[in-house]
């Protein structure tokens, strides 16, 4: 295997690859064009066709939060079968912070301790790592991420090298969101790429932007995508009520109310879950419990004044 082994070498590797683009695009909704970059960047390291001494790709996601962007860095490495690696990139607003990643100088309180970012990547050199909200780090880091762009490598302060050529290397920012946000469900505006375009290039230096791969922008979810991660949140329950022998029946109505209460302009679909947990396990776990669902039998979610009623049946 060449690059990012596919979970691990076997007989499908084939048809893994094969089926990435779809499989992403199977758990993230409504971002199909960013989906189908980073897929085919992975393809084309996989093939052998790209420069061997550079990560497997740097992408950099911009766009509101709650639309995707870390999803897709997590079920990427969860399909490739390598770790995920995530950075949170508003601990490293500081200069002194930074020097956590490579490791502290000589003489300064740290030094024995290494770098975090080496250390991660030397015990999985094969991952997909997740440096999240880069516009808030210091701007030192981003001579770091320069080198790691350009030759894949990075050394600590104890001369340590962590080799990158087998890293997927995603960033996200939430620079220019407000160009892409500020709207509610099924209210797509196409007209606002241009100037979130215009606020990501007054972010990020040409230097930087020159050495990715691609700079993908997540668009805010319609309401075609926001139903559909209401689906799948709906699945995921059920999963859970199998397990006691309830089954949830969820009108078409209900997934519509849902998907209006479940999303928000400022946080994507992000608030879906809590949503979910307040107006269906939440009352689910009472009647299960205490009620008529404690042996089992059938629910169904309909629209009352005010939420949701459970109907059951046994």
């Amino acid at each position: 295997m060449a690059r990012v082994p596919v979970a691990t070498v076997s007989s499908d590797d084939r048809a893994r690859l094969a089926d990435l683009e779809g499989e992403l695009k199977a758990v993230l909704f409504g971002q199909d064009a960013a989906v189908a970059q980073v897929a085919s960047a992975i393809k084309l390291s996989r093939s052998g066709l790209r420069g061997h001494e550079r990560p497997v790709g740097s992408f950099l996601f911009a766009g509101p939060t709650g639309v995707g962007k870390t999803e897709l860095a997590r079920q990427l490495a969860r399909i490739l079968g390598v770790p995920f690696l995530r950075f949170d990139m508003s601990e490293y607003m500081e200069k002194h912070a930074v020097s956590r990643l490579i490791g502290a100088p000589p003489g300064y309180v740290g030094f024995e301790d290494g770098g975090l970012l080496v250390d991660a990547v030397r015990k999985a050199p094969h991952a997909v790592l997740l440096l999240d909200e880069i516009e808030k780090a210091h701007p030192d880091l981003f001579a770091i991420l320069l080198q790691v762009m350009d030759h894949a490598t990075l050394t600590d302060n104890h001369g340590r090298k962590a080799d990158f050529r087998h890293v997927v290397l995603i960033l996200t920012t939430n620079a220019g969101a407000r160009d892409l946000s500020g709207r509610r469900v099924g209210f797509a505006d196409s007209g606002s790429g241009g100037s979130s375009r215009g606020a990501l290039e007054k972010a990020f230096s040409p230097e930087f932007r020159n050495r990715l791969d691609a700079l993908l922008t997540f668009a805010p979810l319609d309401r075609a995508a926001v139903l559909k991660v209401v689906d799948k949140q709906l699945k995921e329950l059920q999963t859970l009520l199998d397990e006691q022998k309830v089954t949830l029946e969820v009108p078409a109505a209900t997934r519509a109310w849902l998907a209006e209460q479940g999303y928000d302009p400022a946080f994507g679909a992000r608030p879906m879950a809590r949503t979910i947990e307040a107006h269906l396990k939440k009352p689910l776990a009472d009647l299960m419990l205490f009620g008529p669902l404690a042996k089992g039998g059938r629910v169904k979610a309909t629209l009352a004044e005010g939420g949701i009623r459970l109907e059951t049946r046994a």
